[in-house]
């Protein structure tokens, strides 16, 4: 999950209706269309504005209703959620786009985030994480799926994602009030695990674990630990 909150446009006010994010969803599959409409609809900041079965569909939606957020499936019947991205960029949308896959293909990454997607996410994700990505990308984020993070570590491409050795020296130069140990639960926190998991892999307490959790919220200046991962993800610590 690679992530960049740069230049953010005006942030959503959460306690005016009016302001909600405005979300497209472009799926084959009903099921799928229910589920994350339902999800969306636990949360007063977001609204679902509109649906499409198929790619065509998504492209003439997105550019007729303009939607804040639109999020597509890779795989759409007619053409890809790629496919979609190119479209409505040479549209010069405002809309920001994440791509919901449930698999990981070195070049539908690399040709999703070079098409103008800002997001790549699979479809295993925690459901409250996807609301919170919806809402970082609404704010002008990227979004990398830590599971593809690696799969572009290995693509010759380093425009896409910075090298890890430079990457990690930057952060560190930007973060030295972390501790080593710091850092190293903090990459843990990026790979997704829980305190207890991180306790077992570097063979501390579970209490430690979350003490070093809370110190790198704190250091970081952020709010919790998935936006510590975004940060370390978006300043290049892994």
């Amino acid at each position: 999950m690679y992530n960049s909150v740069e230049n953010k446009p005006n942030l959503k006010n959460i306690n005016n209706t009016n302001q909600k994010i405005r979300i497209l969803l472009a799926d084959d599959h009903k099921l799928i269309r229910v589920g994350l409409k339902s999800l969306f609809s636990k949360h007063e900041d977001m609204a679902v504005i509109s649906e499409a079965e198929n790619g065509k569909e998504a492209v003439e939606k997105i550019k007729t209703q303009h939607p804040d957020v639109a999020i597509l499936d890779l795989v759409l019947g007619d053409i890809t959620g790629i496919d979609v991205v190119r479209k409505i960029s040479d549209e010069n949308t405002d809309t920001k786009v994440i791509i919901l896959t449930s698999h990981i293909k070195d070049s539908d990454v690399t040709e999703s985030l070079k098409a103008g997607a800002n997001a790549y996410v699979l479809k295993d994700i925690n459901s409250e994480i996807l609301v919170m990505i919806v809402r970082t990308i609404s704010e002008g984020a990227i979004w990398i799926d830590p599971k593809a993070v690696n799969v572009l570590r290995n693509t010759p491409n380093p425009s896409v994602i910075p090298a890890k050795s430079t990457s990690r020296a930057n952060f560190k130069a930007q973060h030295s009030n972390l501790t080593e140990r710091e850092y190293e639960v903090l990459k843990l926190v990026v790979d997704g695990k829980s305190n207890l998991e991180i306790a077992k892999i570097l063979n501390i307490s579970e209490h430690t674990s979350k003490a070093h959790v809370c110190n790198i919220i704190q250091k970081l200046l952020v709010d919790d630990r998935t936006q510590a991962a975004v940060k370390a993800i978006k300043e290049g610590l892994v």
